[in-house]
């Protein structure tokens, strides 16, 4: 059989992004996740249940709480949900939902991207913007 198989393969950098994982806790004062950072966008998805690969961003989403999203594995235009949100604070994220698909009493993989990166250990900031 000859299959041809792609990968996509991220890695942190320090100031830039963050990938990680964290446990819901199906509150409505949801997990708080440290970035180090203020993220401009934010990729969740479930890992235990089939869901959605659901994004934020501060493009459509200037205020908290953050509530405008898309989703990465449907063709449907950007939406928001009262019951959905998050609020992008100066060094991380909060829930403050218990949507299946952001903080269920599941485990969840992300990928966050700073506002403004600003470097790592002995390197300088990143100002370009």
């Amino acid at each position: 059989v000859n299959e041809q198989l792609i990968a996509d393969m991220w890695a942190p950098v320090e100031g830039f992004s963050k990938l990680g994982s964290y446990e819901g806790n199906g509150n409505t004062d949801g997990t708080f996740v440290y970035l180090g950072f203020k993220p401009s966008l934010i990729i969740f998805k479930n890992v235990d249940v089939l869901g959605s690969w659901v994004m934020y961003d501060t493009a459509r989403n200037l205020d908290n709480p953050v509530d405008t999203r898309l989703t990465a594995n449907s063709n449907s235009t950007e939406g928001t949900s009262a019951s959905m949100h998050v609020d992008f604070l100066s060094n991380g994220f909060k829930h403050r939902n218990n949507d299946q698909d952001l903080n269920s009493n599941d485990t969840f993989v992300y990928m966050a991207f700073a506002e403004n990166p600003f470097g790592g250990t002995n390197q300088p900031p990143a100002t370009a913007r």
